[in-house]
This record gives C-alpha cells, structure tokens and sequence, in this order.
C-alpha cells in the first residue's frame, strides 16, 4: 500500500513538473521570442555575427581562437564559432575520464534515469511541434547548409517525430533484457543491453540537425556520457539545440560540445580514449579513426548510391520526379544521393531522360531548390566532368555549367544540377571504373542504360563498390526483384515503384551493410546496436543437492 501511495506521489509530481513545463513556455513565449535561443536565425549577418560556444562540465565557455565562416550564399563573415585548439582539450578529456565503463546509468544502476530521458524526449518533441520552434530551426538550418525550406523542415520534422517515439517509456524499453532457464534450480541467464561509459559522436555539415539529435539521444538513452563534435560550418543549429534539451531538462553535465578542426578532435579521441566512437561522414576519415581508436568505432560513411529501374516502365512522371528528388535536393549533399542510375533498355525508349532534364532546370536559387556545394569546388566538379566526357561514348545529358548570377563564395561550389551517360560497358573498363564511381557531394548522377541480357554486369558493377549505404530497385516485376535484392548488400534498400534512395525518415532503420562497424540511425535496433553492447549475468543460487559431494578432479 505504502508503494502504492509513492508512485501516485511521484506520478502526482511529474503530472505537475509536465504541466508547469509547458504553462511557462506557453507564458513566455508572449514575453520572448525563444526562451532558449541566444540566436535570432533570420537576423544573423555580416553586421550581426552569431557566435558559437562550447559545453563542457556543465558550463557554456568560448575560446582564444575564434573561426570566422562565410555565409554560404554572399561570402560576409556571418558566424564566429570559439574553436578549442591543443591547449584547450584537457577540460573534455577530463570529463570523459570521469565517466566510468558502466555508464552514467544501466539496468542495475540509477534506472529512473530511463524515465527522465522519456520525459525529456516528450518535452522536446512538444517544443519542435510549435510552429515558431520548427520554424526557428528550419531557417538556421537553411543558413549555414542552404536547401529549401521543406527540405530544411524535413530534419526538423523527422527528429520531432523520433523524439515523440522515444517519450514516455520507450527509452527504458530500450534496456529490455531476457532470460534463459539454467541447467537446475536456482539458476538462470539474464541479457542485458549495457552502456559503453564515454562516448564520442562525431557529424557532418548536410543534417545540422537530424543525425546529430538521433544519435546524440541514441547515447544518451542507453547511458554513456557523450562528447559531440557537429562539423563547425553549422555546428550553430545544435549549440541551439543543446540549449533546448538543456531548456527541456537535459542535465547539462551529460553531454560535452566541442568546436574543433579535425586535427584536435583527433587528439581528443586518442587522448580520452572513448569506448566507442559513432563517425558520420568520408570513407578516408573513417577509415583513419578505425585505425586510431584500435576499431573502436561505428562508421556511417560516404554512399555512391545506386538506383536500378527494371523492365516494368510505369508512371515515367512520377518516377523522373522521383530521380530528381534523390539526385538534386539539397544540391545532392545526401550521404544517400542518387549517384548512379541504371536504366532498363525499356526506360531508355521512353520520354524518362526528358523529363528529369526539365525538372532539373525548374530548380533555381532563388528559393535553394539548387545552391551552394560546401565541401566540392566549382572548379573541382567541372574537372571531374571533363574527365568523364573524354570517356568513349559519354556524353553530358543536361547541366555541367556553373550556377549564374550568385555570390557563392569561391571556398565553395555552384553547379547546375547534372546529369552524364556513360556506357555501361565503358563503365566496367578497370581504367574508368574508380573515376565513374567516384562520389561526387554535390548536384551529379551518372546515367547508363542496359539491356535485358546485361543485368549481370549491372550486379557485377554493384558488387564493385565499395560503399553500401541506400540503393533502390524501382520495379513491381517479384522476380527482378528478388534476383537484383539476392545480388546485393546495401544497408537501406527500397524496393517497388516508388523506390527512391533518400528520404530516410525516423521510422525504419538507415544505414550501411557488408561491414561490422556499419552504424544504423533512427530505430530501436540501430539505437542498440551503435549504443550498447550485450552482458550476459547468470544468476546460480541453488540450492545444492542433499548428497552432493566434492567430486573427483577433471
């Protein structure tokens, strides 16, 4: 009874912490703009520069080095980000230390833990499902990585939803165990789903947003004590964030945020020495961490994405929106971009290649359907084009000139969205095969065609690859679909005629297959297999048998 009286109590309290929560949002929001925001989105400029703090141990602090970004769009120094150098990493090293192996909380250890990160899930996806909350971070997104406003809503939605998904009792959910009958009485296995203690997480610049929050919350739900390093180009949107979790009920001691170039992050990570490392982004540095951190690593890296259309030709409209969607939004900056489209002989009679062509040109500056490229050249995707072309049989489709009139700084790129045919045949030629699949982050896709007896070199070219993040097989044929789906490895594969290669919600998993360290995003399962790792503890009470006696030595 005196159990039951305390969890009305606590129900009573948290019913009441709930409500006061969101009354005082509710009252401030008609005495200031954003109660947690120390930014204005749409007022940050070359006259009112944003600035850019770290988090560690708990406290907000800056830095004696201050690195001053270009706005994407007119080259004014917009943002000063306080960058930590060599001589400022010890306080990060010091807070991972701290942390022990067994995590900030487990099933055995502080577990109303679980419960506050439920909650704090449910408060923050209320706050993202205001208007002027999403709006705000829709349009610091679309500052510092310009895209359009629904694909800059898309990280703001998507992350909303994840966290509604993990409110309540979900976290704890996450933490379920099993057990297994013993051998005799008394004894039993029990799974249990453990933390790593210290973790690292480091971002890209394309989701400022969705990949730093789902995986930040992923670590922090299972119980590790993260250090998150978001690429410093728009690591604005998740200071903000940081702010809202910590506005939301986040202890801020739980997560360090660090501004850093690569080179002292790597310092970090080998100095702390983390259990386990999450890296999202280039092939070439996540190949350097999982030899720096011993393998202790999980890698969502770089995607030359493939999309296979089968012999069914039906709907060419929507599918050439479709095309264009995975190859173009966001200039092509999805780790999950459509680099590579194989046409059936049956697609290639019809007005398919016609009409991406005319929707590729209806994307325009203006409103960022079509904008800067921040880690490719001009200079650097005009080069790769011209290679390409000197290929026997290749010839550009449409695009491949620079953006006009616009004042994208030269550091970054602007090209009209681009599309190049390369014979399939040429394509497999050991000297053209590593620069055709190339992965090029920015608005360009190559497009080859093959006909119905070469279905097996489409495969062959597929299992050349080395990168196996999304694909797409766009058919309703069951039999070519399960000969192309049999004959390959992608991590995140759709399937149907309304298969696309981008797109990833927070609702299935997202991320590579074919290797051990691939990393997942977004679901229960991924969360548990980046975040945790199994312990097995066999309970062996007894009793023992009457007659037992020490037996003779094995």
């Amino acid at each position: 009874m005196h159990r039951i009286v305390v969890q009305r109590e606590f129900r009573s309290r948290a019913s009441h912490k709930a409500l006061s929560f969101f009354g005082s949002f509710n009252h401030s929001r008609s005495t200031h703009s954003l109660p947690f925001a120390t930014v204005e989105a749409e007022g940050i400029s070359g006259s009112q520069p944003a600035e850019v703090q770290n988090l560690v141990q708990g406290k907000w602090i800056g830095s004696a080095a201050w690195n001053t970004l270009l706005d994407p769009l007119n080259g004014e120094p917009f943002i000063k980000v306080a960058e930590v150098d060599e001589t400022g990493i010890k306080p990060f090293v010091e807070s991972l230390s701290k942390c022990p192996k067994h995590g900030l909380h487990n099933p055995f250890k502080s577990p109303e833990r679980y419960i506050l990160y439920g909650d704090i899930s449910a408060k923050a996806a209320y706050m993202l499902s205001l208007p002027k909350v999403s709006d705000f971070f829709t349009r610091l997104i679309q500052r510092v990585s310009p895209k359009s406003y629904q694909q800059a809503f898309g990280e703001v939605y998507v992350t909303q939803k994840f966290l509604e998904n993990f409110s309540g009792d979900q976290v704890r959910f996450l933490a379920r165990s099993f057990v297994v009958p013993g051998n005799h009485i008394g004894q039993q296995s029990h799974g249990y789903r453990w933390p790593y203690g210290p973790v690292a997480i480091i971002t890209p610049f394309n989701f400022p947003l969705e990949i730093p929050v789902l995986q930040l919350m992923g670590a922090l739900y299972m119980g590790n004590k993260p250090v998150l390093k978001v690429d410093s180009k728009v690591s604005i949107v998740m200071e903000q964030m940081m702010r809202l979790l910590h506005y939301c009920g986040l202890p801020t001691e739980d997560v360090d945020f660090i501004n850093s170039d690569g080179k002292i992050m790597n310092k970090l990570l080998t100095e702390a020495n983390p259990r386990m490392t999450l890296f999202t982004g280039s092939s070439r540095v996540a190949e350097k961490l999982a030899v720096d951190l011993k393998g202790r690593v999980k890698l969502e890296d770089a995607g030359f994405d493939w999309k296979i259309l089968g012999p069914d030709v039906e709907e060419v409209d929507y599918v050439a929106w479709v095309c264009d969607q995975d190859a173009y939004a966001c200039s092509g900056q999805k780790c999950s971009a459509q680099s590579i489209l194989f046409m059936h002989e049956n697609w290639s009679k019809s007005s398919l290649i016609s009409k991406m062509k005319d929707l590729a040109e209806r994307r325009k500056l203006e409103d960022l359907t079509i904008g800067p490229v921040l880690t490719v050249t001009t200079e650097a995707m005009l080069e790769h084009e011209k290679k390409l072309l000197q290929i026997s049989g290749s010839k550009l489709l449409f695009g491949g000139e620079p953006l006009e009139n616009h004042s994208i700084p030269a550091i970054y790129g602007g090209l009209k969205p681009t599309a190049i045919y390369i014979p399939l045949e040429e394509i497999l030629k050991e000297a053209n095969y590593e620069l055709v699949t190339k992965e090029i982050f920015g608005p360009f896709q190559i497009v080859t065609d093959y006909k119905k007896d070469q279905l097996p070199m489409v495969l062959d070219a597929l299992e050349r690859m080395h990168a196996h993040l999304t694909a797409a097989v766009v058919s309703n044929d069951p039999i070519f679909l399960q000969d192309v789906i049999g004959n390959s490895v992608n991590g995140t594969t759709y399937a149907g005629l309304r298969a696309r290669t981008t797109g990833a919600p927070q609702n299935h998993w997202f991320g590579p297959a074919g290797d051990p360290r691939g990393a997942g995003i977004g679901t229960p399962e991924a969360i548990k297999l980046v975040w945790s790792c199994h312990r097995e503890i066999i309970y062996d009470f007894g009793p023992l048998p009457r007659d037992w006696q020490i037996p003779s030595s094995t």
